[in-house]
């Protein structure tokens, strides 16, 4: 029998032992990760979080397994608010939402719950570019055609780019546009092009060889412009900023410029511990270079042009830099009347 000095003596030596940190990989294995999504099943956003979650476990360290969740309404914003004050801080919650909710919380929206400079960034799988899409019927040819009659332009409501986009657009530009709200997603603003209901519409159209070049090489659409302050050489057409007329529509409309760079942004909820935001960062990276994503992602029409977390976090720190009284007026231009 072991005596009282003895057993103190065990306990105290137990004390004295360093606990052993569990590592990343100990964390993930055996784990489930779920990865929110803002949008519907099938939507943009929802395909490319389904093309990246059947990849980039296989980068994690301890190869957790993951599933999607959709998580639509509000234009994202449930998704983002829920992401940022329910899900969990530990690395086994990720999400991808709108490249938009950045700029609805520098405007200040009244449902925004989340601080975008507190999300742990992980990367984007693309750059895309926003664009005003006319049907070749509607007999708009250039953006001058804008400014002398009205068109009639789809949106799905909400916050997101397709909607608040021909908003500000129309408010701060003057362009005649007639805006019809609530159309369930953007595809159903694109099937309502089709049956004639309503003349065009703006989303992003991402690379050259995206699924979307499509509309334009078999003449059922047309280009007008895009939003960057630089023309896309291979859209041949012009920039909105060559229409622009006073300094303060070009410094809200790069504002608004500013959200697109953000492409498909992907994210952790903040307060993550830091090696495992690192490990889910250089998992990202690694799946954007894996040779099985890359060719699903050409069978899909998808063109990866991928940023790191790091750059995502940078170009949301310039977003939160913006002046405030350029916030305010491109929240007064992006409402509905």
């Amino acid at each position: 029998m072991p005596t009282a000095a003895a057993a103190i003596l065990a306990v105290l030596c137990g004390l004295a032992t360093p606990a052993v940190a569990q590592t990343v990989a100990d964390f993930y294995k055996g784990r489930q990760i779920k990865f929110v999504v803002g949008t519907a099943s099938g939507q943009d956003y929802d395909l490319w979080a389904r093309l990246i979650g059947r990849h980039i476990t296989r980068h994690i360290p301890g190869q957790p397994t993951l599933i999607v969740e959709n998580m639509p309404g509000a234009g994202h914003i449930i998704a983002t608010n829920h992401l940022y004050n329910v899900a969990a801080r530990d690395g086994s919650v990720i999400g991808m939402v709108s490249r938009n909710m950045t700029d609805a919380a520098v405007m200040g929206l009244s449902n925004v719950r989340y601080d975008p400079g507190r999300f742990n960034w992980l990367g984007s799988p693309e750059v895309n570019h926003r664009v005003m899409f006319v049907s070749t019927a509607s007999g708009f040819r250039s953006v001058s055609d804008l400014f002398e009659r009205e068109l009639i332009v789809g949106a799905p409501g909400g916050v997101q780019g397709v909607t608040a986009a021909p908003l500000l657009l129309k408010n701060l530009l003057g362009l005649k546009l007639k805006i019809v709200q609530g159309y369930r997603s953007p595809g159903d603003v694109v099937l309502a092009v089709t049956r004639g209901e309503v003349g065009g519409f703006v989303n992003s159209i991402g690379g050259p060889v995206g699924a979307r070049r499509q509309w334009v090489e078999t003449g059922q659409m047309r280009v007008l412009f895009n939003m960057e302050p630089e023309a896309v050489p291979w859209l041949d057409a012009p920039t909105i900023f060559d229409f622009l007329k006073t300094e303060e529509q070009r410094q809200v409309l790069i504002f608004f410029a500013g959200g697109t760079r953000l492409g498909r942004p992907v994210m952790a909820p903040p307060s993550v511990p830091a090696d495992r935001v690192e490990a889910l960062r250089r998992a990202f990276d690694s799946t954007m270079q894996d040779a099985a994503f890359l060719k699903e992602a050409e069978a899909m029409g998808f063109e990866v042009t991928p940023q790191t977390g790091e750059a995502i976090a940078a170009l949301v720190a310039g977003a939160l830099a913006t002046p405030k009284d350029i916030a305010k007026l491109a929240e007064r231009a992006t409402q509905a009347e």
